[in-house]
């Protein structure tokens, strides 16, 4: 359904850092720079698509979305734990409860939330495999 996800920055070379070590635990290569002419910014490609960081353009700061969540899909639990203890270990926050399992209307998830460090509300989701 997305062709990408771009996210506004206000630190590039710091969310490089979170991003590439959140991103490198899902087999994700550190972001590639694609500098416009005007800002800076990096790409994380995938086969699926791009998740990029940027610095906004119109040079205000950069501000993160209230109710946004950007979700990423995990293959594990163990890929959900080690994704959010990226995230902290390079100036995200933990946010919500910690990582675990939720029942709700679509199932049992296990979950994991975390800000990146401008305050993106990112969450690692692994979807156990219906029996």
């Amino acid at each position: 359904m997305f062709s990408h996800i771009i996210v506004g920055v206000n630190d590039l070379e710091a969310s490089k850092r979170f991003y590439d070590a959140l991103l490198g635990t899902l087999g994700v290569k550190p972001g590639i720079n694609v500098h416009n002419g005007i800002v800076g910014r990096y790409f994380y490609r995938t086969p699926t698509g791009s998740f990029g960081i940027t610095q906004p353009l119109n040079g205000e700061p950069a501000t993160h979305g209230n109710g946004s969540t950007i979700g990423f899909t995990m293959a594990s639990i163990e890929q959900a734990d080690a994704f959010h203890a990226a995230g902290v270990a390079n100036g995200g926050t933990t946010c919500e409860d910690p990582p675990g399992w939720r029942d709700g209307s679509v199932g049992k998830l296990y979950l994991a939330y975390l800000r990146d460090p401008d305050g993106n509300k990112l969450c690692a989701l692994f979807r156990p495999p219906k029996v």
